[in-house]
């Protein structure tokens, strides 16, 4: 029954890839004007007042798939400043991302589990959480910039405050809703605070925690395109905002999609964690 939902799930996204393909096709079939002459160069078209046999908006799905096949034939080459690989563009961003997600990790989980185990440090932080929660990472980004004076290590920054949330509320959440019957064995066993932490509160947490950090994760990768944007250099966000400024749309197209790619992974390795340390009976 299982295999059989699984295929017949195949075949129906299969068949609705390929109707969007058909769709963006036809959509972006070359147009040529009646009765006047076709040129493949869209500029040398309307310098001679013909036709163009390309598209003047997006791209055919051939086109992007020509573009992938590039890309991807050479992804870590190095021409100079603005002319990178996508492999090089990405391993930037994913090097900001994971610096600041593990440095927000170290402040978010110790401080999350003495929000969940004290209701004294929950009531007295929680004010300064709901205030600073709902601010957009990038509405830092202009303080970063003045303060820190570098680029990169202002993206880091942002990266670390929109991390810092999920895994906080998600942890003292975690911790709070550790059974009482677990934590009154070990005070009766006599086991101490910090192995009652990593024994008993942590293991049975640990789901709650991931599931926090897999936010983060997702969020971290939405904000590092757009704060990559803003400050320029290196990363996929800038590659997307230089190629749009080249006005090359299968560039664009490729880098939203190799996006997708990663940000899917990454939820599938924090998907596959949190099976990991989950208990099933």
């Amino acid at each position: 029954m299982a295999r059989s939902l699984t295929l017949r799930a195949w075949i129906v996204s299969t068949a609705l890839l390929l109707v969007f393909i058909g769709i963006w096709q036809i959509g972006t079939l070359p147009k040529t004007g009646s009765g006047a002459t076709a040129y493949a160069d869209p500029e040398y078209a309307a310098l001679m007042g013909g036709a163009s046999t390309q598209s003047a908006g997006l791209p055919t799905p051939a086109a992007v798939g020509q573009t992938f096949v590039q890309m991807l034939s050479n992804p870590f080459y190095d021409n100079g400043p603005n002319d990178k690989g996508i492999g090089i563009q990405l391993g930037w961003s994913l090097a900001r991302v994971l610096a600041g997600f593990f440095l927000a990790a170290l402040v978010a989980v110790p401080l999350g589990f003495v929000i969940g185990m004290s209701p004294l440090m929950y009531k007295a932080l929680n004010p300064y959480i709901q205030l600073l929660k709902p601010i957009s990472p990038l509405a830092w980004m202009p303080l970063a910039l003045y303060t820190i004076k570098d680029a990169g290590t202002s993206s880091i920054f942002v990266i670390f405050i929109c991390s810092i949330w999920p895994m906080m509320i998600n942890t003292a959440h975690g911790v709070a809703s550790v059974k009482k019957d677990w934590l009154n064995v070990a005070r009766t066993l006599e086991v101490n605070p910090l192995k009652t932490a990593f024994l008993v509160i942590l293991p049975a947490a640990a789901p709650t925690i991931l599931t926090g950090m897999r936010i983060s994760m997702g969020i971290a990768w939405l904000v590092i395109v757009a704060a990559e944007m803003l400050v320029g250099g290196t990363g996929i966000g800038y590659f997307v905002w230089n190629e749009w400024n080249n006005l090359n749309l299968s560039n664009v197209i490729f880098a939203i999609l190799m996006i997708g790619a990663v940000g899917m992974l990454l939820d599938m390795i924090f998907g596959w964690l949190t099976r990991f340390v989950t208990y099933q009976e």
